[in-house]
């Protein structure tokens, strides 16, 4: 009778009844993972595959377009597996940067009193938001950049920048001696301003009084970085593109299939941002815009002051969201031929057959990048939170 009280007892135990359903479950888990690892293994074995990632020390033989990193055909296949990680990082930051701009843009001006730039702005989210992502790429790389003229006939933009149906090119920096100068003192400078910016916040919230910083902070790297270029002697000079007969010669090209994702992913998650931001400035209580009104402030020092850093306590948790879609969606970069990540794990994969190991890459390479930016927007949304007196 003892003993059975002793199991009813922990049978009504919530600790004990929880205990015992987490060690059940955790063993299924294992022999769940088990049964697929010997299936899996079994059946490598019966298609007389070989598993490991020996095969990344292998030859590649296939050309990569506009590598970051130098990269030829006798490079391994874990040089070309780097070389689409760069890619696909290259352009996932790219476009988090400018969706967050143009959805911030495009989500205070929704809320504008001028009746034109507001629907402009409700247009533009109603357009992109309801329009898959792929087609979004197709629209920029089969409707506008495949339609631009040939190299010889190229639109010749400020700055010598010539735009045609192969790309976009810029003039290209070229670093001489005494840049590594430039390089430290423009380091130096931004870590000064950081605690800069630390002394001021923290002058401000004793005495109340604001501290210019951005001025301040801008004259202090600039100032500093010039300095250090003049006294070492201008060590930059640029490499200009000049049309010929047939193409352009000098410069640097940035090619279609990037300008074409790089958009793509840009102006479709900034309609998604722009909502976001919308809603999260009039999730800040009326009563703080009257109140600062009431105080005699501007409409612009009232949304820079007051509605926007109190609504990015509500923003910041959703953009997360749309910066790791952004991150994931540059996978679509195949549909262009752009060498991402996928694109050249998918022709590793063919050339290879090691289908398990290149799919296990992919899984942890994008899933350590979702996680890096999830803490990352943690610590920003945490730095940002409220704290109480």
């Amino acid at each position: 009778m003892a003993g059975l009280r002793r199991v009813s007892a922990l049978m009504n135990s919530p600790v004990a009844r929880g205990f015992v359903l987490q060690a059940l479950l955790g063993i299924a888990m294992l022999a769940l993972a088990y049964m697929l690892v010997h299936n899996l293994a079994g059946n490598l074995q019966r298609a007389n595959i070989r598993s490991g990632f020996a095969f990344l020390e292998g030859r590649a033989g296939f050309e990569i377009a506009r590598p970051l990193i130098q990269y030829t055909i006798d490079s391994t296949y874990g040089r070309a597996l780097a070389v689409g990680f760069l890619n696909t990082l290259m352009v996932a930051v790219a476009g988090i940067v400018s969706a967050t701009i143009i959805g911030f843009c495009v989500g205070i001006g929704r809320l504008s009193q001028n009746w034109l730039l507001a629907r402009l702005c409700a247009l533009y989210v109603e357009f992109f938001r309801n329009l898959p992502p792929l087609l979004v790429v197709f629209f920029w790389y089969l409707g506008i950049l495949s339609v631009l003229p040939h190299p010889r006939e190229s639109l010749r933009l400020p700055l010598d920048i010539y735009l045609n149906n192969r790309g976009l090119t810029v003039p290209i920096p070229e670093f001489g001696n005494g840049m590594g100068l430039v390089a430290g003192m423009a380091i130096a400078s931004i870590a000064s301003s950081i605690l800069l910016m630390r002394w001021a916040r923290i002058r401000q919230a004793r005495t109340g009084k604001r501290f210019p910083i951005v001025l301040a902070c801008a004259g202090l790297i600039s100032g500093s970085t010039i300095a250090a270029f003049l006294a070492a002697g201008a060590p930059l000079t640029f490499s200009y593109p000049v049309a010929g007969t047939f193409n352009l010669a000098g410069g640097s090209t940035i090619g279609p299939e990037f300008i074409s994702l790089y958009l793509a992913l840009s102006f479709y998650t900034a309609s998604f941002i722009a909502e976001i931001v919308r809603a999260g400035i009039q999730g800040v209580p009326k009563g703080q815009t009257e109140a600062a009104r009431a105080l005699g402030l501007r409409s612009r020092a009232i949304t820079s002051l007051i509605v926007v850093p109190q609504a990015f306590r509500i923003i910041i948790p959703p953009l997360t969201s749309q910066y790791l879609n952004l991150t994931k969606n540059s996978s679509l970069a195949i549909a262009v031929g752009f060498s991402d990540l996928i694109a050249v794990g998918g022709t590793t994969l063919n050339q290879t057959g090691q289908a398990i190991e290149v799919i296990a890459i992919w899984m942890t390479i994008y899933l350590g990048l979702s996680v890096t930016t999830s803490v990352f927007m943690n610590w920003f949304n945490a730095r940002m939170a409220l704290v109480e007196r």
